[in-house]
């Protein structure tokens, strides 16, 4: 693995070690402060510290070394339930601060003892939620981060490193609470403890709304992630800090500005003193059961955590995603290494992907290579389940993962016999690479009309950018854009020729202000951004001559056929990657004019596909094309005053409205390239 992608790795998982170190650390710290500023034991602190610590690696080895797995559904319901439950413990030591608080007057190392000696089981009890719903949280992160990254050990070391820089903040601020008034200590803490509390109950509703136990998960107060990276280091402190996030739904909202203003009022308003007591000054500081028995103490935090992962372990067993022959693995090396047996009839397979990349995964007829079964975008880390129906004869799997050689596992014949048949909308002849020559034919003859049409618009954007008339160039740089859209430029089609036209600053080492950022985007981004004409000017003499070469290469660029089928679907898959998310943006705010001119780009291609895909699928095509009426529609309610609206800007509706079109086209043309597939020649 490279430099560059354990660097990827690690990062993530520095951010997640740090945020759920100082989420669980945070309240730790504030209570080891103030026992230890009574001058009682923080044993009780330690032991739940212990116990969650012990549960949490417990958990992680649970789902390392066996096939289990909660769904995510039972992960949503447990953290929710786990972040109740603490809240209500933090609640009620909130309060408990709040009257030690009122009696201390200089007494309280005489009296607190008392107070802490019937409140022993609650400080253990808070310790071990506080750490233990984070550990739970943080093995399962950890556990699905290997299992994407090809379980490397990146993502170990990046969360260590994030809980260890955690342990030291929350360190220093145990080292300052000790040195300061208990009084004023009280106060300042309890407040930050009810932010802290306020936004684990935001978060665990917002996981028992996910679990379905709640309603109103679709109910979004706010959603802020196509314009705060989720990931950023600062937005993990934040939310490590206030369980905030940059998406919540009103419950969330309700709950957690509700939380904090009524516990604060009832805070200001307490004024229980605090209870008068004989007990003696110096009073244990354990109860006596702990007191007499420390080491059956420990070991009751080590061992009931460990038996409570072991018996979870057992009750899901039965429930672990298939097993021996009917787990597939994909890896970055082999393709379903295990796939050794099959029986005739329905078969429901488990795929799991831990290659470190994405991709499709397509069970095939060994003789001619047809599909009869697929996972399409199956996620690094991920498992998913394929039901196929196997006919006798010989099957393979086919694993194409992103940025990785295509592999085939063994062909395997089946057992069993029986006159079972194989579904017609899967089993498929694969296609001559000649029977694709006409399409291309079309295609590239569309092209060179659109190219043509480019290089008058860059030479219109050239002469208004000379000129200084930024207003003008605006104006040609969007029409020029579109017209590039409308190529259809998807899946590399176009290699070097399209980075220099428009390519994107992501992954260059200066960014936006790389020498090689240049073409259209590098020029949306002086336009938007305040530069001169001047410094605009090279640039976009430089695209002119960029459009002349790609015009001069296009009749020598030989298309892949098998790049045909796919373009179909990458074209609007890139425009809701790139544009409606925001990731192209260089200031313009495009993104939906931009996926309007891609509808026509795709329209042109369905076209030129349409006799190939009627062949083997009747019905698609004329099921495709009011799907593609319908996105165009939604596209252009989104102009308002002759402007579009800026994506990353826009009404969550009308974003949910865009995605919901362009997610039904791209659910029904997901087939085709399996149905267009190149068989071996």
């Amino acid at each position: 693995m490279t430099g560059d992608a354990v660097w990827a790795d690690a990062v993530p998982n520095l951010l997640i070690g740090l945020r759920e170190g100082l989420e669980g650390g945070l309240v730790v710290s504030i209570l080891l402060a103030a026992v230890r500023r009574s001058g009682a034991s923080t044993r009780p602190i330690w032991l739940g510290v212990l116990a969650a610590l012990v549960l949490s690696v417990s958990f992680g080895a649970v789902l390392t070394f066996s096939k289990s797995a909660l769904s995510t559904r039972a992960q949503e319901a447990f953290g929710g339930v786990l972040s109740v439950v603490a809240v209500v413990l933090v609640t009620a030591m909130i309060f408990w601060m709040r009257r030690t608080a009122r009696g201390l007057s200089g007494e309280l190392n005489a009296k607190v003892d008392f107070a802490l000696k019937l409140g022993v089981g609650a400080l253990a009890a808070t310790a071990f939620l506080a750490v233990g719903r984070e550990g739970l949280e943080t093995a399962l992160f950890l556990w699905t981060a290997v299992q994407a990254s090809g379980e490397t050990v990146a993502p170990l070391i990046g969360a260590a490193i994030g809980v260890a820089v955690a342990v030291g903040l929350c360190w220093l601020l145990f080292r300052r609470a000790i040195r300061i008034n208990l009084g004023v200590f009280f106060r300042r803490t309890a407040i930050l403890l009810v932010v802290i509390a306020g936004g684990v109950l935001a978060y665990g509703l917002g996981e028992l709304q996910g679990a379905a136990l709640l309603p109103g998960r679709s109910w979004l107060a706010f959603d802020l992630t196509n314009t705060i990276g989720a990931d950023s280091w600062w937005v993990s402190i934040i939310r490590g800090i206030t369980n905030l996030t940059p998406a919540m739904t009103w419950l969330q909202v309700v709950a957690f500005a509700g939380y904090i203003a009524v516990v604060l009022l009832v805070f200001r308003r307490a004024v229980t003193p605090a209870p008068a007591t004989t007990e003696p000054a110096r009073q244990s500081r354990l109860p006596a059961l702990v007191r007499n028995n420390r080491w059956a103490a420990i070991g009751a935090a080590v061992l009931v955590p460990v038996l409570a992962a072991g018996a979870f372990a057992l009750f899901t067993a039965g429930t672990a995603a298939g097993g021996g022959n009917n787990t597939i693995t994909v890896t970055a090396s082999a393709c379903a290494p295990e796939f050794t047996s099959l029986a005739t009839g329905s078969q429901s397979f488990t795929v799991v992907n831990k290659s470190g990349h994405s991709g499709q995964v397509y069970f095939v007829q060994s003789a001619g290579g047809g599909a009869i079964g697929e996972l399409e975008s199956i996620g690094p880390g991920t498992r998913e389940t394929m039901t196929v129906t196997v006919a006798a004869g010989s099957y393979a799997w086919r694993c194409q993962m992103s940025g990785l050689p295509s592999l085939t596992s063994r062909s395997v014949r089946t057992t069993g016999g029986g006159n079972v048949a194989v579904p017609r909308m899967f089993a498929v002849a694969p296609l001559q690479p000649s029977e694709l020559d006409v399409p291309i034919k079309q295609y590239q003859t569309y092209v060179a009309g659109q190219l043509g049409t480019l290089a008058g618009e860059a030479a219109t954007l050239n002469s208004a950018i000379d000129a200084g008339d930024l207003a003008a160039a605006r104006t040609a740089w969007l029409a020029a854009q579109l017209t590039w859209e409308r190529v259809g430029a998807a899946y590399g089609s176009f290699g070097d020729s399209a980075d220099a036209i428009d390519g994107l600053p992501q992954g260059l080492p200066l960014g936006v202000a790389d020498p090689g950022f240049t073409g259209l985007r590098r020029l949306e981004y002086g336009l938007w951004h305040g530069q001169s004409a001047a410094t605009l000017a090279p640039i976009s003499a430089q695209l002119i001559q960029d459009v002349a070469s790609l015009q001069d290469k296009l009749t020598s660029l030989t298309v892949n056929p098998k790049d045909m089928p796919i373009r179909l679907h990458e074209i609007l898959e890139d425009a809701l990657r790139d544009h409606l998310s925001g990731m192209s943006d260089q200031g313009a705010g495009s993104g939906f004019a931009e996926t309007l001119a891609d509808v026509d780009g795709t329209r042109v291609v369905l076209g030129e596909l349409q006799s190939l895909i009627n062949q083997r699928r009747p019905g698609l095509v004329a099921t495709v094309i009011p799907q593609l009426d319908a996105l165009q529609s939604v596209l252009r309610s989104t102009v308002h005053d002759g402007v579009f609206d800026d994506p990353t800007t826009a009404s969550t509706a009308e974003r949910q409205h865009v995605n919901a079109a362009i997610g039904q086209v791209l659910e029904t043309i997901s087939p085709v390239p399996d149905l267009l597939e190149i068989g071996a020649s």
